[in-house]
């Protein structure tokens, strides 16, 4: 460090020089700088008076500005407000026309259904996507204690065409509105180790109807006697190699052992929630979603 002054131009270091030939000097910035810097200064102020920014003395009040010119105090909440109503009058035409209409109506009018089907994805997204999956692939549980009770899917995957209650409008409206919750009753008491071996087997080769114990003992009470499910009962075509929950041998083992819901401690949990009675979705979100979800997966004519 030293005192040195620079030889171009006789300015006088701050005394911060390094290799005697290369100071800190002090030059004032140029003009330009200082006229943005002072610009700046003023466009502050100007802000400030124009819109709400500075609390004040007292307890919950505020500097509201000015506002702009021809348009009043400005707030974001007014901001907000404005840009709702746009957007509500583009969908009124439609809102409206949705509290009286079917499910089946709404899917049967073009217009109304392409309109649906593009809210329905956010909604969708919001409340259901925890469960079933973004987009409706399906959410896979896995990591607790109770690893093999929990392998699979926490919800069915909502992408293709198989449907355990049946894939119409009207049945998906239902299951969204009323819930579902299926059971299948364990079997740890009722089949001996050999038994559920042979039947899990079976199954998981698709060919539950190939081991004479699959009428035997009962099971074609519920998957029907070809082993393909009844849809009004919920129970799954164990033919199609579409699993609810884990299709390895040892899953379908699991599932035969402890039942679907059936008070088992190791027994599948799979609950639809009543969304009428948790109050969740209005009756119209209900609608949106059962057209959204027909056309997301490939659902069934009436």
């Amino acid at each position: 460090m030293s005192d040195k002054h620079n030889s171009d131009g006789g300015v006088t270091t701050t005394g911060h020089v390094w290799d005697d030939d290369l100071g800190d000097l002090t030059n004032q910035p140029p003009k330009w700088w200082m006229l943005g810097l002072t610009a700046s200064a003023i466009w502050v102020v100007v802000y400030f008076t124009m819109y709400p920014a500075v609390p004040m003395a007292i307890s919950g009040t505020y500097f509201k500005g000015v506002g702009l010119p021809g348009s009043g105090q400005w707030t974001a909440i007014k901001e907000l407000a404005e840009d709702q109503k746009v957007l509500d009058d583009v969908r009124g035409k439609y809102e409206n026309k949705l509290k009286d209409m079917t499910p089946a109506a709404i899917l049967a009018d073009t217009e109304l259904s392409t309109y649906v089907e593009r809210s329905g994805r956010v909604l969708f997204a919001d409340k259901c996507a925890a469960c079933h999956g973004q987009n409706g692939v399906g959410t896979v549980q896995k990591g607790s204690k109770f690893a093999m009770r929990e392998q699979g899917l926490m919800a069915p995957i909502l992408l293709d065409d198989d449907w355990l209650y049946g894939g119409t409008i009207d049945t998906i409206h239902e299951t969204i509105s009323g819930g579902r919750q299926g059971m299948m009753v364990a079997h740890k008491d009722t089949l001996s180790a050999a038994e559920i071996d042979m039947l899990a087997n079976a199954v998981a080769k698709g060919e539950p109807t190939s081991t004479p114990l699959f009428a035997e003992k009962g099971c074609t009470g519920c998957h029907g006697a070809d082993g393909k499910g009844m849809q009004a009962m919920g129970s799954a075509n164990l033919t199609d190699k579409i699993w609810r929950f884990d299709g390895s041998l040892e899953g379908i083992k699991q599932t035969i052992t402890h039942g679907v819901n059936s008070g088992d401690p190791d027994a599948r949990v799979a609950i639809m929630p009543d969304f009428t009675t948790a109050g969740t979705l209005t009756p119209v979100q209900m609608k949106k979603l059962a057209v959204y979800v027909y056309k997301l997966g490939g659902g069934v004519a009436q």
